[in-house]
């Protein structure tokens, strides 16, 4: 009942309902909780509030958030501007300034109190072991689902991301914080595989036939709330802005229409290869990929189709080297390109992909691709009218092709 001795610490005014975690929190003697609030709730918010506060109370002296790469600046900013906290970024690409810093031995995840963690800097079987030795006594995980234990694995060290954190939670005084606005996959192993970080008793929940003593329980544990649920809350409105969504169809021109009919007969060709049932659904699934890439831009089908053509290994395909079943990095643009690679292709194969690059190099400019044509012209609208749009691409090709035409 007294007062949170964070507030004065903090710049900025939280709305009530993120004070939920809060309190949730503090009734726990170690922190473990998996805040699952919908995009635009303020979990960022929630989890720097549950932080600070452990820290006023002189429960916490050191932290680390660890999210995906690109993640680390947002976080390191956020931590700036909004508790007035100076983090350090640890990744590939920063340890060895990092290092130079350090005046002893030690490593960089003891010598930092504050720490920004790529995890796919520190799942790596090299480091994972120093960050153990010296983690940090408070955990922030960001986009948590991307650390759950694939449905069907046997063993946690098939997802590294998940072996990691279940490692950080061997330790039962370490706070662990679980950030996600997506926790069920639909795939119910999945889910409780991150329930199972925060409580080991979680691990063997039964769904489908879950009693009321269990749903209690595990309430102390997860905090889930849609925009709909705290539009109104305690007195308080949130004004959440209305989504308006819309279609804008698009006839693909002359030449690009021929060439699309071109690849489609290729990649139906590609569903009939295949020695067995195994190899054909590979194929199957392949020319989807194909077919989903040159769609979403010629930049998209040009780098599948040249990765092909450079690529002239036959790689077995088993269902764990299959970058269908089993890819760590949730990355369509490496699973799909990968599917492309292990393609097993004759002589005219290779001929026709020669072709279809040659032609889709023609395709990429607003006067043949009709899609990218209406998209520059729909921001071009945009920011005339004062609005900055955000432009969402399934690739990272298309992301930088959109980008160059709308440079020009």
């Amino acid at each position: 009942a007294g007062p949170f001795r964070c507030m004065g610490k903090l710049s900025f005014r939280p709305r009530s309902y993120q004070m939920i975690p809060l309190v949730m929190s503090l009734k726990q003697t170690v922190t473990r909780l998996l805040i699952a609030d919908d995009v635009g709730i303020g979990k960022t918010v929630e989890a720097l509030m549950v932080l600070k506060e452990a820290m006023e109370r002189g429960e916490v002296e050191r932290f680390a958030v660890i999210c995906l790469p690109h993640l680390c600046e947002q976080w390191q900013s956020e931590l700036k501007d909004k508790l007035d906290i100076e983090a350090k970024i640890i990744r590939s690409s920063t340890i060895a300034g990092l290092e130079r810093n350090i005046p002893d031995d030690r490593s960089v995840f003891h010598h930092y109190p504050y720490q920004v963690i790529s995890i796919d800097y520190v799942k790596q079987s090299s480091k994972k072991g120093i960050f153990l030795t010296d983690c940090p006594e408070f955990i922030i995980v960001d986009e948590a689902h991307t650390c759950t234990m694939p449905s069907g694995a046997k063993s946690k060290t098939q997802q590294l991301r998940h072996s990691l954190l279940c490692d950080v939670v061997e330790d039962d005084s370490r706070h662990l914080l679980l950030l996600t606005a997506t926790p069920h996959s639909g795939k119910d192993d999945e889910f409780r595989s991150l329930l199972g970080l925060l409580d080991k008793k979680f691990n063997k929940l039964d769904f489908e036939n879950i009693s009321k003593s269990q749903r209690t329980e595990l309430s102390k544990y997860f905090v889930q709330r849609k925009r709909a649920n705290i539009k109104r809350w305690l007195n308080e409105d949130t004004p959440f802005p209305d989504r308006e969504t819309k279609e804008i169809g698009y006839a693909l021109n002359s030449a690009y229409r021929d060439f699309y009919f071109k690849v489609l007969d290729f990649a139906q060709g590609l569903t009939q290869k295949g020695k067995d049932d195994n190899k054909k659904l590979s194929h199957f699934w392949a020319a989807l990929a194909l077919l989903r890439g040159v769609m979403s831009s010629p930049q998209a089908g040009l780098e599948m189709l040249k990765a092909r053509r450079e690529k002239q290994l036959i790689i077995e395909d088993t269902r764990e080297e299959n970058p269908l079943f089993y890819s760590e990095d949730h990355d369509s643009d490496v699973v799909e390109t990968d599917l492309i690679e292990q393609l097993e292709l004759q002589t005219e194969d290779i001929s026709t992909i020669d072709e279809l690059i040659k032609q889709i190099e023609t395709l990429m400019s607003v006067e043949n691709d009709q899609k990218a044509k209406l998209a520059v012209k729909q921001v071009h609208s945009w920011v005339k009218s004062g609005v900055y749009p955000i432009v969402f691409c399934r690739y990272i090709a298309t992301a930088k092709y959109i980008g160059e035409l709308l440079k020009k």
